[in-house]
């Protein structure tokens, strides 16, 4: 199998699907109409070389990509803040202010979020697992409980927000993203029909290359010791960056290989996909298949790579 080298998420009733530089947001709005928007994603990153280097351009990459994801979030909120409150006419200053607070308010989410994810993820479990010193002195033992406690606490809170009737939806709307791109990649025609039938789970998922993150930082841990109680919560806050470089490396070799140990190491996180994806229905599926085409040419790929693509 060949990667695509497409990419999506699920947004708010919507898909947003992303390909090299151009990404595509369809969302279904509360009259039953498909809405899509193209555009081309300029990089935060001034250095385009930063997002191409190997084992340094994960980390890069992951900012980007939240950074384009909560942009899209907001796109696909405002239909429905539009059908709640029928917004008034803006002037054009007042159209100016509204996206410059739009743009401090995406700042200040993805710094809040990045804060709120080392809190949660890597110092909550260091200091839980600390509370284990007394019984169980093994600093390394220490260690694994760590990861297994960061393990159990993102698989905590996707069961805890998936009881959620949107995050329900939205999830399900993850399952179209999915099911349209190996649909694709294992050369069938983008119909709904091939698209449902599709898997719902797929190697190159985020939600894969969180879990390794959170799997390959136990390893490095166990590597790497440090004696202060502080130098410990420092040292993984700085590893975050090598972490999500090696997790990325690692997703990408799995995007591109059906080798049986690649298959085997990407086997928990499509695990956890369960939670994070659902079925879609046959709606969900339009708009993702819309999203899909309005930036990738899947007749072209299927062409290069399977032969000419026949209607199954």
């Amino acid at each position: 199998m060949k990667s695509s080298n497409i990419g999506g998420q699920a947004v708010l009733e919507g898909i947003m699907m992303r390909h090299k530089n151009e990404y595509a947001v369809a969302v279904r709005k509360p009259d039953g109409e498909i809405c899509v928007e193209k555009d081309t994603y300029k990089s935060i990153i001034r250095w385009k070389r930063l997002t191409e280097i190997p084992f340094i351009r994960g980390v890069f990459n992951f900012i980007d990509s939240m950074v384009l994801g909560i942009k899209t979030l907001t796109y696909s909120a405002s239909f429905i803040e539009e059908e709640e409150t029928k917004e008034k006419a803006l002037t054009a200053k007042e159209e100016a202010g509204k996206e410059k607070r739009e743009k401090l308010l995406m700042a200040g989410t993805v710094a809040v979020s990045a804060v709120a994810a080392v809190l949660i993820f890597m110092v909550l479990p260091y200091a839980l697992s600390s509370i284990l010193k007394p019984v169980i002195p093994s600093y390394h033992i220490r260690t694994v409980i760590e990861g297994f406690v960061r393990i159990a606490i993102f698989v905590g809170y996707v069961l805890l927000i998936s009881r959620m009737e949107d995050i329900q939806r939205t999830f399900m709307y993850h399952g179209a993203e999915h099911k349209c791109i190996n649909c694709i990649e294992h050369g069938l025609p983008l119909t709904v029909e091939n698209v449902r039938k599709s898997s719902r789970q797929h190697k190159r998922c985020g939600t894969s290359f969180l879990f390794f993150v959170l799997a390959i930082s136990i390893i490095l841990l166990l590597l790497i010791q440090v004696e202060s109680p502080l130098m410990r919560v420092l040292v993984r806050i700085a590893l975050l960056p090598v972490i999500a470089g090696i997790s990325y490396e690692v997703l990408k070799l799995a995007g591109n290989s059906d080798n049986a140990l690649v298959d085997f190491l990407s086997r928990p996180g499509l695990a956890v996909q369960r939670l994070t994806t659902k079925e879609p229905d046959d709606s969900m599926i339009e708009v993702a298949i819309r999203a899909v085409e309005a930036v990738f040419d899947w007749r072209a790929y299927e062409s290069e790579n399977f032969g000419a693509a026949g209607d199954i």
